[in-house]
């Protein structure tokens, strides 16, 4: 006669815990899908505003992008052994050349700043440093590529940081794109910087030259028309995307059509600067040769922000000196230092400081040894950016290079912990901000990212 075996209760946990397991993680893996869901929005209004996963002070933010990689030690990283060591052997080799440009410090927090940026440096104490930071490949493609996408390898495409963005918070203005970027570079990844990858189309970036210019804008037809053909269209639209085979990216560009259409009286409006007074252009430099491009940039940054574009790219090339370093810095630096120096003041000045966040930096930084006659090679393993407004302590210094500024030995920033910290203070925690792709849940950190909270204010 079969006899049923006693158990005693620990062996009958011990034999049932991997099914609690195993309902532990289906419930938590519930709620991630139920997040991505959530946070693709409803299809009528998948761009709706979105609520973040905790408060937070800033809500969008402008990225002010030095492409190229600009020499931080001629610039805002003063180190006086390099200056004493000018001519030696630095640490890994190669002959150290100190900076050229006189340093001075400014400011209550008394950052140092060369004589190439005087106005930026009038917002010394506005500024929290990020002088950490490290990345992965020191190839312009690859480090520009993992600073807009996450990606260390460029062959993956990757959502952007400001589709991301999109995607967890939605636009404040249904009349214009959540995502704007200002000039980007047509080398190094190209339109994968502002791409949205497998996030639904109408996450991506929408590319605008420096003079305003949106391709394929100005309507042929009369509004009426225009919207009767519209209609159409999109009816064949909706009726594909019912089918039960449809792809995901029909939803896509339904929305793109109809955002289009919205966008060909708003844009061109809020991107002409005719009407801006005198004194404003004059503050950012539109009217002089050798600020005029980086000028309309900041100053249609500052208007895109204040109509709540979410995430605002500007873009200035040219940065990447192996030869002729001395006078492309003297030339850079001029191109920009009063256009950055007038969009800062004039955020503040407007409030929208206490809500905006900047990002300023370049995809590495440069070496304390001389390349050649005059140039400097890159660096990965050492770097600053800075940070302006909502959220963050201003006058801070977090993290710090060697003596030379070759290596972060402090406060050690990897640019996937630089994304999980930009998330964190927009309200979003990087760990939940996932989306289902290919039988796994992506994310902008991947498997790593670390906040910053040092910095949190």
């Amino acid at each position: 006669m079969y006899q049923l075996s006693t158990f005693s209760r620990r062996e009958a946990l011990r034999s049932t815990s991997a099914g609690f397991g195993f309902l532990a993680l289906s419930s938590m893996l519930a709620q991630q899908r139920g997040s991505a869901t959530e946070r693709a929005g409803d299809a009528a209004e998948p761009l709706a505003i979105k609520q973040p996963h905790h408060p937070a002070k800033a809500k969008r933010i402008i990225f002010v992008f030095m492409q190229g990689a600009i020499s931080q030690v001629d610039t805002f990283e003063y180190k006086p052994q390099l200056q004493v060591d000018d001519g030696k052997t630095g640490p890994i080799g190669g002959r150290l050349v100190g900076s050229k440009f006189k340093f001075q410090q400014y400011g209550e927090t008394g950052s140092w700043f060369s004589e190439l940026l005087p106005n930026l440096a009038t917002h010394a104490d506005k500024m929290c440093w990020l002088r950490g930071l490290h990345t992965d490949t020191p190839a312009h493609p690859q480090a520009v590529v993992q600073l807009h996408t996450g990606a260390a390898n460029a062959t993956l495409t990757r959502p952007s940081m400001g589709a991301w963005l999109l995607y967890g918070l939605g636009t404040e203005n249904q009349d214009l794109p959540g995502y704007i970027t200002i000039n980007p570079p047509a080398n190094f990844g190209g339109s994968v910087n502002y791409g949205n990858a497998f996030l639904p189309a109408h996450f991506q970036g929408s590319r605008v030259d420096d003079k305003g210019y949106v391709p394929n804008l100005k309507p042929e037809l009369a509004e009426r028309k225009q919207r009767s053909q519209i209609d159409f269209i999109q009816s064949l639209n909706r009726r594909f995307a019912e089918a039960p085979d449809a792809p995901d990216a029909v939803e896509g560009v339904i929305q793109s059509y109809e955002l289009a259409f919205r966008m060909q009286s708003t844009v061109p409006e809020l991107l002409d600067l005719k009407g801006e007074p005198e004194s404003v252009l004059e503050e950012y430099g539109i009217n002089e040769q050798r600020t005029a491009s980086f000028g309309r940039q900041c100053l249609m940054a500052r208007r895109l922000s204040e109509a709540g574009v979410r995430f605002v790219e500007i873009c200035q090339p040219g940065w990447d000196h192996h030869n002729n370093l001395h006078k492309g810095l003297v030339d850079r630096c001029g191109s920009i230092d009063q256009p950055v120096a007038a969009l800062l003041r004039d955020l503040d000045r407007r409030g929208l400081l206490d809500e905006t966040l900047v990002l300023f930096g370049s995809e590495f930084g440069r070496q304390p040894t001389a390349q050649g006659k005059d140039g400097r090679d890159h660096n990965i393993t050492g770097y600053p950016m800075f940070l302006v407004g909502a959220g963050v302590k201003p006058g801070m210094t977090y993290g710090e290079t060697d003596e030379y500024g070759v290596r972060a030995v402090e406060g050690r920033m990897h640019t996937n912990d630089l994304h999980a910290t930009l998330l964190h203070l927009l309200g979003l925690n990087h760990e939940w901000l996932t989306y289902p792709y290919a039988g796994r849940d992506f994310r902008l950190t991947d498997i790593a990212g670390r906040v910053a909270r040092e910095i949190l204010a």
